[in-house]
């Protein structure tokens, strides 16, 4: 991980003279149009930045990638056509200096890291105010990284120490894709209509399914679905 690791502050940070001579030209991707309007007209705001695209599906943003050449992507993790995990994994292997900021609604301690792992500089939960995302965007455009301190500390703890922290949930236990989906049965998504989200087969569906009531140590499909919605509550 290049760069060094920033902290969310609540103060907002001008940009210097230098930093205002270049714009950071910012893509947003996420699949509400409202919030890509607002992200838009407030970004528009900054001397420094400049908003050159939006797209509400990894297919459409990667597909308008290859010729706005973005300096920073905005991501949400729930798309049209997908998880936002995968498309972070797709910008990264296009081995350009485009750096990604995830924005989104998901809970940070279940998914913050994982974006990191992926290839992600930095992570916001949406009910930050539009000024930090503002700072944060400034932050990971100088190739540093931009998390809150609990997850900065979480994951340097499990860095240093080289062990499980003791503090995990057994969430952290389960591959991406096993957690993408969890979360799509939290949300009262049949096998057939994940396989169809997800491009994969039922019978793909199913084994993750084995997996997850394995790892979770959950007894039965009821149980496991009890589980995911109870999560999904708990972090909507």
């Amino acid at each position: 991980m290049h760069g060094t690791i920033k902290m969310k502050t609540a103060k907002k940070r001008e940009p210097s003279d230098q930093e205002q001579t270049t714009q950071i030209r910012v893509f947003i991707v996420d699949d509400h149009a409202v919030v890509r309007h607002g992200l838009t007209q407030r970004l528009d705001l900054e001397s420094d930045m400049e908003v050159c695209g939006e797209a509400s599906t990894a297919h459409e943003a990667l597909k308008e990638m290859n010729t706005t050449v973005p300096d920073v992507v905005l991501v949400d993790l729930s798309l049209d056509d997908g998880n936002g995990l995968d498309l972070i994994k797709d910008i990264k292997s296009r081995g350009d200096q485009t750096r990604v900021l995830v924005v989104s609604g998901h809970d940070e301690s279940a998914y913050a890291e994982r974006c990191v792992r992926a290839g992600a500089h930095g992570y916001l939960h949406k009910k930050e105010a539009v000024d930090e995302i503002v700072d944060a965007i400034r932050t990971v455009a100088a190739d540093n990284v931009y998390l809150s301190d609990a997850t900065a500390a979480r994951t340097l703890r499990r860095v240093l120490s080289g062990k499980v922290d003791p503090d995990a949930s057994p969430l952290d236990t389960l591959s991406d894709r096993e957690l993408q989906v969890y979360e799509l049965i939290g949300q009262g998504l049949t096998v057939n209509e994940i396989a169809d989200k997800l491009f994969l087969s039922p019978k793909t569906i199913e084994t993750y399914r084995a997996h997850l009531k394995e790892k979770l140590n959950l007894k039965n499909s009821n149980e496991l679905a009890r589980s995911a919605m109870q999560w999904v509550l708990e972090n909507a």
